[in-house]
């Protein structure tokens, strides 16, 4: 019988928080899960701690070349048939009640196809107030996506179950047969991507096939956040590539023509920053071109089936786009 929850965790030289995340996993109060673990040929210390935690990694995988986060996911993903899966960070480490509590969230909402936790920046010591990472991911009109509280004080703004627009990649808890719908190709998340943004792309697939994401305050964890638009010029090279390619493939895959006609001129000074930003002081990222070119006919079938099997307008999807986080109202559970 298949566990309720399968936790994928794909690592590359983790092995500096490795340890506090699989602390964290092995506390929970909740049970009934697996953790599946992949490593993408790291030269730290991360095999060696993965070692130390057998007895509790269901099944390990150890590639001699880094396949990414989106390749490594799909396949821990599709070699398991859990009720959920919650694709986590190995930067991360969650509160001991955080799968109980999604479980239970997700369990009474039959609109939810995912959802998403309160994660704190990891603290300091001169810190009195925690600072939030993320209540869920939304989209500027612009279209950048953004968490919601990010670098914020947490002071109870972000204290209510709500509908946001997506789970952050850095604890997404899914549902499985929303994963399943919003598969393409066998992929659920796109591989072209490599990493970074995916986790928005999945999100925008999942709104248009009806699903959504409930924000859960009371599954808490820390997170610490190593990519920060303001970081960009100390980021890794194939980072700040692969992020410029994947801002226009998801486009291509996801937003309709009404949409970008409605947001064309925040959008095109925002492409065109970017684009002036690459030549004149990124030319590492030109080399996003021809990877984007190559994706783009998937992205087009993608973008052709997500049109015909859409279940809400493009107007709805407008909606969520706003400079300000915005959510919906979630339902009230009553518990006997």
């Amino acid at each position: 019988m298949s566990p309720r929850v399968l936790v994928s965790i794909v690592t590359f030289n983790s092995a500096r928080y490795l340890e506090d995340c699989l602390q964290s996993l092995k506390a929970q109060s909740y049970r009934d899960f697996i953790i599946c673990f992949w490593d993408n040929a790291s030269t730290d210390k991360t095999l060696e701690i993965a070692a130390l935690h057998g007895d509790l990694l269901h099944s390990c995988h150890f590639s001699n070349r880094n396949l990414g986060f989106c390749v490594a996911h799909n396949l821990i993903i599709g070699s398991n048939s859990s009720d959920y899966v919650l694709v986590l960070n190995p930067d991360v480490t969650l509160d001991r009640d955080f799968l109980g509590i999604m479980v239970d969230a997700l369990d009474h909402d039959v609109q939810g196809g995912s959802a998403a936790g309160k994660l704190w920046r990891w603290p300091t010591e001169s810190q009195r107030i925690k600072t939030l990472d993320t209540t869920g991911i939304y989209f500027t009109r612009n279209q950048r996506h953004l968490d919601r509280g990010s670098e914020e004080p947490d002071i109870g703004q972000y204290d209510k179950r709500e509908y946001v627009f997506g789970a952050s990649g850095a604890a997404a808890f899914y549902r499985r047969r929303m994963l399943e719908e919003v598969k393409a190709g066998g992929e659920y998340f796109d591989e072209a991507f490599f990493a970074f943004r995916e986790d928005a792309d999945l999100a925008w697939r999942a709104q248009w096939l009806g699903w959504r994401c409930l924000y859960v305050p009371e599954a808490t964890g820390y997170h610490v956040r190593l990519v920060l638009p303001e970081r960009r010029a100390r980021l890794p090279a194939e980072i700040n590539m692969h992020s410029f390619k994947n801002r226009f493939l998801m486009r291509v895959k996801n937003m309709d023509l009404g949409t970008y006609c409605r947001f064309f001129i925040p959008i095109t000074l925002r492409d065109a920053a970017a684009v002036i930003y690459v030549l004149l002081r990124e030319w590492s990222s030109l080399r996003a071109l021809p990877l984007f070119l190559r994706a783009l006919p998937r992205a087009c079938e993608v973008r052709k089936a997500l049109r015909n099997h859409r279940r809400i307008s493009p107007k709805e999807i407008r909606s969520w786009f706003s400079n300000r986080p915005r959510s919906r109202p979630a339902p009230v559970i009553i518990y006997p």
